[in-house]
């Protein structure tokens, strides 16, 4: 991957640090890059800015799952499915509940 895109995402995140997307977009990125630990924080920081941001609760799963936290794995991700019910994305919760089932 291109370190010019972790610059400009990282650039991102200090211009605008209280926009989820900044640190979405960034913990997708490191997800993609397999830096769980870093995907995590930046996800865990997207989630906590906006605790109904569906998307960024399964990214946030996923980088549990690939970081070995399943517990934590699931908790998120069940989250994640409810929110994704409430905001009217079936699919997406059907998605979920596919992630989620993986873990048994």
């Amino acid at each position: 991957m291109s370190d010019a895109r972790l610059e400009q995402f990282k650039k991102m995140v200090a211009q605008f640090p209280d926009a989820p997307m900044a640190w979405f977009s960034l913990g997708k990125l490191h997800l993609e890059r397999k830096e769980y630990t870093d995907a995590i924080q930046s996800l865990e920081s997207a989630v906590r800015l906006d605790p109904n941001y569906a998307a960024a609760l399964v990214s946030l799963g996923d980088a549990y799952v690939a970081a070995g936290q399943t517990d934590k794995a699931r908790q998120v991700l069940t989250t994640g499915r409810d929110h994704a019910l409430a905001q009217g994305h079936p699919g997406l919760a059907e998605e979920i509940d596919e992630r989620i089932a993986d873990l048994d």
